[in-house]
């Protein structure tokens, strides 16, 4: 019975109590059951996991004081110092965890092909961009770094999709009670596991209908409830002011404003179950069919697929929601396993821990030391005086303890009465700053980040020296990011378990893929997609998956890193395209410009691009041939006027030579360029996938034929020089 809840209460809610109390004895039943079962487990140490969490996010936060000792210490006047090393400590862990990015890959094992692992893998990667899985992970990293535990809560939504979409979410780790009896971090080991949270009347009523939520509100109007772990009753909870109402001014119209909130319990726990499979001969494979499956449909569907009929107890997952004394629901769930995956940074056989917790001892003693150093510095800056009696003139002996430590103070005194000495202070003990250098030292130690991971280290220290030390760093922080790739592969396999049973439709998703010059761009598509044929385009609902899980950079950093090797590369004589460069850019318009070089090179997949170039250059190639036409008309010209002439000077005959080597040479270049021309377009007509390779093989050539063709003019041109004919007549 809940305190201040009386007879007149009860019938203030409902005059008739049997009303609006639906529910069978059965689901009574089940849910007396369901509290005994989360009483049980949060007994077992989940309160207590409770306080300790609570502290170490405290001392995060930079709050690490008792509020006893405070006020302790204000009423002696002794300061209360927060150095909190815990703080950048937890910082660069968290910084570490954010330069590694998840990257999924899906690999084939069994009847799946690699376009369906492909079609897995982007979808997979699809779902995380929506869900903003990035974030999501920092959150349950800095959980479990913090507060030893953090979990995803995967499961599928239906409220921007009818089908559903698989939603990630993170649940505090406070809310999730864990089996007291599991020693696993897979929790296929788990028995249970319990999620709860505090939900209003109008909450229960969205999600679990009208009818379920009128039976919380009768229960909780009759007073029979729980206790005060089961129902809040608040007048007024804003932001945190709340307190337990009376019964005197209740009505049935402002009833809703008073249960603030109902704890509402999800238990996902292993039920064994009789169920029929089909095993298939060739493999050995078992394939359970629906609960509830009689015999007789399970041998036609044996006889359908040709294969074995067998019978036998398995563990199913059975899912079951109650507020207070009400089943909200109770059926099998609809998925093959538990929808929370941990993360822990530490996990010895059922006994997470965190990086905070290790810390908190030293990190009190470096606070309570630096305090006690301010406390020595401040009682010994005034130590006091000597005064002799009568010495002191215009000012007393109580005026100079007040005054005593002025800056600039001016004492007279009477030298027949003797000299007021100051008292000489005691000097701070020398073991009170070891002491402070030894917690600071015990922290970097026992969290594994040094100064060179802090970004601490001296400016003396070589750059080899300093990779080597961080690199040793992270191996003792290898451990919690070790645990990280295996909550990675959890997420992976469940998100396999949910795509495979639920994106069973033909569906078109928006991914990122690589095009064919490294960059990113977005494209449409299609999975379960029947063809004509009777097959299916990217079937991700059958065959068995293995899961690689790879670690990316940032997006920013992997782009620098990209853009320097790349300008080295062309540095280095390495034909790499303009467009190449400017994809790893941070230019504004970056893919824009990136098409635009394309397009100039030829590279382009637009096909009015395309057909542009192709204009160009035929328009090109046909002035190209019109300019060889004039230039052989004009040596034929020459070669004409040269017979007829052969009576003339020699001066006149060499004038014509060198004119006609030179158009002959002209001529021979821009045949070749005809050439180049006509090869150019058949490389482009070639497929997009040698396209980059065959412009730098043209560059290559253009460059080849400009040499060639420089070292034919000056060959000809010593020629001319050295033959007799072509001097003047007063050389010698």
């Amino acid at each position: 019975m809940v305190k201040g809840v009386s007879s007149d209460l009860r019938s203030a809610v409902d005059p008739n109590p049997s009303r609006g109390v639906n529910q069978s004895a059965e689901e009574r039943t089940i849910a007396d059951r369901q509290w005994q079962m989360y009483t049980r487990a949060r007994d077992a140490g989940h309160l207590d996991y409770i306080e300790h969490a609570k502290k170490c996010d405290a001392f995060y936060r930079g709050e690490q004081w008792e509020q006893s000792d405070l006020q302790r210490l204000r009423r002696s006047g002794r300061p209360a110092l927060t150095i909190n090393k815990i703080l950048s400590t937890v910082n660069t862990l968290l910084g570490e965890q954010s330069t590694r990015r998840m990257d999924i890959q899906y690999k084939g094992r069994t009847d799946a092909t690699r376009e369906s692992a492909f079609a897995l893998t982007q979808l997979a990667m699809a779902i995380c961009d929506i869900n903003k899985f990035d974030w999501s992970e920092s959150e349950v990293f800095a959980d479990g770094v913090i507060e030893e535990r953090g979990y995803f809560d995967i499961r599928m939504g239906f409220t921007r999709n009818f089908q559903g979409d698989a939603e990630i979410t993170v649940l505090d780790p406070r809310d999730v009670v864990l089996d007291p009896d599991a020693k696993t971090y897979d929790p296929e080991g788990w028995k249970e596991v319990f999620i709860t949270r505090w939900l209003s009347i109008d909450e229960i009523e969205m999600e679990y209908g009208e009818d379920k939520a009128k039976e919380v509100k009768a229960y909780v109007g009759l007073g029979d409830t729980y206790g005060p772990d089961s129902i809040r009753y608040d007048l007024d909870n804003s932001f945190g002011n709340g307190h337990e109402i009376g019964a005197a001014t209740v009505t049935d119209a402002d009833m809703r404003d008073f249960i603030t909130a109902v704890r509402v319990i999800e238990r996902q726990w292993r039920k064994n179950v009789m169920v029929f499979s089909l095993v298939d001969p060739e493999t050995g494979e078992f394939r359970d069919l629906p609960i509830g499956t009689k015999k007789e449909e399970a041998e036609a569907l044996a006889m359908k697929y040709q294969t074995f009929m067998h019978r036998r107890r398995v563990r199913k997952v059975r899912w079951t929601v109650t507020a207070d004394h009400v089943t909200l629901h109770d059926d099998w769930s609809p998925y093959k396993s538990f929808t929370v995956v941990p993360y822990f940074p530490y996990f010895r056989r059922g006994r997470p821990t965190g990086v905070v917790s290790n810390l908190i001892s030293p990190q009190e003693q470096l606070n309570k030391v630096r305090s006690q150093i301010l406390h020595v510095i401040n009682t010994t800056a005034n130590s006091g005086w000597k005064v002799p009696t009568g010495s002191l003139v215009g000012m007393t002996a109580d005026e100079l303890a007040v005054r005593g430590s002025e800056t600039g103070l001016v004492l007279e005194y009477n030298a027949t009465r003797g000299e007021p000495e100051k008292i000489q202070p005691n000097q701070i003990p020398s073991g009170l700053d070891r002491v402070a250098q030894t917690c600071e030292v015990d922290v970097k130690e026992i969290s594994g980040v040094s100064d060179t991971m802090l970004g601490m280290e001296s400016a003396e220290v070589s750059g080899v020296a300093l990779q080597s030390k961080e690199g040793r760093g992270q191996v003792q922080m290898q451990i919690v990011m070790d645990n990280l790739a295996r909550t990675r592969d959890l997420v992976a396999r469940k998100l396999m378990e949910l795509m495979q049973a639920y994106y069973t439709n033909t569906r078109r998703i928006t991914i990122d893929k690589k095009d064919d010059i490294g960059g990113m761009e977005r494209e449409e598509m299609v999975i379960n997609e029947p063809q004509s044929d009777g097959s299916i385009t990217n079937d991700i609902t059958i065959g068995e998956y293995d899961v690689a899980i790879n670690t990316l950079p940032p997006r920013d950093t992997y782009n620098d890193t990209q853009f320097a090797e790349v300008l080295n590369m062309r540095q280095a004589g390495v034909p790499i395209p303009a467009y190449h460069v400017v994809r790893f850019s941070h230019l504004k318009d970056k893919d824009q410009i990136a098409e635009e070089l394309k397009s100039l090179e030829g590279l382009s997949k637009d096909p009015a691009q395309q057909q542009l170039m192709q204009a160009q250059q035929q328009v090109a190639l046909a002035a190209a041939q019109a300019e060889v036409a004039k230039l052989q008309a004009e040596a034929d010209e020459i070669k004409s006027k040269a017979t007829l002439n052969r009576a003339k000077t020699d001066d006149l005959n060499s004038t014509n030579d060198a004119r006609l080597n030179e158009l002959e040479g002209r001529i021979q270049m821009k045949r070749e360029e005809i050439a180049l021309r006509e090869r150019l377009a058949q490389l482009q007509a070639g497929t997009s996938l040698n396209q980059t390779m065959m412009s730098g093989q043209a560059q290559l050539a253009t460059a080849s034929l400009q040499a060639a063709t420089q070292k034919e003019v000056a060959n000809r041109q010593a020629r001319k020089e050295t033959n007799p004919k072509t001097k003047k007549k007063g050389d010698k």
